[in-house]
């Protein structure tokens, strides 16, 4: 299949859409009513402080919703303006948070169902049908299928998960293996893979080094395939695919692991083919999103602050949050990632995630007694209005601890 001449085929379909339609004013003070918060905005014109009682809040200078984000909503949003009669369908999640899904399934946007293999079931999307792609993008495949049936299609894609695409295009293009930084099972990552003619998807630094190894001396073949087992293309051969490899990655990931781990392919390769044959083995663009590169660093400077603990509030499923919390999680600051203000109380109880874990712990007497400070930061995919409600638990809890005190 040729993927850029499908590409410009589907882009100049009457039937395909990537932006509004003309709703603006409209949508926007939707989603200002839904989504932003005066007490967020007190908080950030008082240098990302707040403090009430004996609770002071440190707000991250970057949080919340980035452009990408608020545009696929936007969009979403506008599609309903647009088609208020027809059926309207959502291939994923438009993004990792529960309260806006919620809010498209309200607006009766209907997700594409999965069945018991775990595969997506699109014989529901009829001719007549709109169908939305999410700000993580969809694969090839899922948009050749919406093609062939004729649907109208919304395409919401984020322009940086785009631009990583491109580069796997350049990968593909140079017949080489596209090392994607990322979880394989990420729906991002699952698009992404669908552009690339081979590929490799490593979770993490100690990953990376595996491989690494493995170009450098060689080693067991079958042990390598089981380890990445549905983590490659198909046909995937360690032993012949690993010569020639360019570096893409999942917007979400940290952006010093993935520079880290592109650096240390790159050694790799100069390693075994010399400085002189590097530029015929190697290939990198830099596709770190910037929104999550400025909510990482936002981050590491909000925990040089003297922190009491920090709250982390974002999707559980949401990729960009989990890499805030283990900012935190790893200075050794008691950090609790939670996805919105019910997690908080009754009394000073807590629901919450912890790193790696999937199940939910349950802790009591999480707020200790005495003045305190608290961070506070969200992945891109939260809503102002979501942290607003975080603090204002907070602040109530506390409240409520000193007045049983006195």
């Amino acid at each position: 299949m040729n993927i850029k001449a499908f590409k410009r085929s589907l882009h100049s379909s009457e039937r395909y859409y990537r932006k509004g339609f003309g709703h603006e004013a409209e949508v926007t003070k939707m989603l200002y009513s839904e989504y932003q918060s005066s007490l967020i905005q007190q908080i950030r014109e008082n240098n990302y402080t707040l403090q009430k009682g004996d609770v002071t809040i440190k707000l991250a200078e970057a949080f919340g919703f980035c452009w990408g984000v608020e545009r696929a909503i936007a969009l979403a949003y506008e599609t309903r303006q647009q088609f208020p009669t027809e059926r309207i369908w959502i291939t994923n999640e438009i993004i990792h948070n529960p309260s806006v899904n919620q809010n498209l399934r309200e607006m009766q946007i209907e997700f594409i169902p999965v069945n018991e293999q775990g595969k997506k079931d699109f014989s529901v999307v009829a001719t007549e049908d709109v169908v939305i792609l999410p700000a993580f993008g969809a694969s090839i495949q899922e948009m050749q299928l919406l093609n062939q049936k004729g649907c109208k299609i919304m395409d919401t894609t984020c322009p940086w998960v785009s631009k990583v695409w491109n580069s796997v295009e350049k990968h593909k293009k140079r017949n080489y293996t596209s090392i994607i930084h990322g979880k394989y099972n990420h729906e991002e990552t699952i698009a992404t893979s669908s552009y690339a003619d081979k590929y490799l998807v490593v979770l993490n630094l100690q990953q990376a080094e595996y491989v690494c190894n493995y170009i450098l001396h060689g080693g067991d073949r079958e042990e390598f395939l089981r380890l990445f087992a549905k983590a490659y293309s198909p046909g995937f051969d360690p032993d012949i695919d690993l010569e020639w490899v360019g570096i893409a990655n999942q917007t979400t990931m940290l952006k010093g692991e993935t520079e880290q781990i592109g650096k240390l392919f790159e050694r790799t390769l100069m390693r075994k083919y010399g400085p002189a044959q590097i530029n015929d083995h190697f290939l990198s663009f830099n596709t770190i999103c910037d929104a999550t590169q400025e909510r990482q660093d936002a981050m590491f400077k909000v925990v040089e602050d003297k922190l009491d603990l920090m709250v982390v509030v974002g999707g559980f499923n949401s990729s960009n949050t989990t890499h805030l919390y283990e900012i935190s999680s790893d200075r050794g600051i008691p950090s609790y990632h939670i996805d919105s203000a019910e997690r908080l109380g009754p009394g000073n109880r807590i629901q919450h995630k912890k790193l790696h874990r999937d199940d939910i712990e349950v802790l009591e007497d999480w707020l200790p007694n005495g003045p305190i400070v608290v961070g506070i930061t969200s992945g891109a995919s939260t809503p102002d209005k979501v942290v607003s409600d975080v603090i204002e638990k907070i602040f109530a809890i506390k409240a409520a601890m000193n007045c049983v005190l006195n």
